[in-house]
């Protein structure tokens, strides 16, 4: 926590460390780096392993992922241009974390949904 505090009062108030937070804890970020964990993909091929993303949702993750330097996208020149997706570094030192906080929910669960269960009836 200490160095989560440190962030927080560095002047702008909290606003990077939010905005970094917003980006990496969104469904879809956590499914594209997930997905990528198994080598280098194309579009299609992200488009068809992640159930529920539409193509243009998935456009703005990578977009938002290649800013933050957790993907890189090559473009091969080839007719048609053949582009593959991957983690970076950066972007491979998030599976740890995310992998993490999945092992958590799945291990609450059960106390989750009791609490939502007993939510609902007060």
């Amino acid at each position: 926590m200490k160095y989560v505090h440190s962030c927080m009062i560095r002047g702008d108030g909290g606003r990077t460390l939010r905005a970094i937070l917003d980006q990496i804890c969104n469904k879809w970020t956590l499914l594209v780096v997930a997905t990528l964990d198994g080598g280098t993909l194309r579009f299609k091929e992200l488009h068809q392993r992640i159930p529920g993303i539409s193509q243009r949702m998935l456009t703005l993750t990578l977009r938002h992922l290649e800013r933050d330097g957790l993907v890189s996208r090559t473009v091969h020149a080839e007719v048609p241009p053949r582009v593959e997706y991957e983690l970076t570094a950066t972007g491979r030192s998030l599976l740890e974390p995310a992998l993490a906080l999945a092992g958590w929910a799945i291990e609450h669960v059960p106390q989750i949904e009791a609490s939502r269960e007993a939510y609902k009836k007060a």
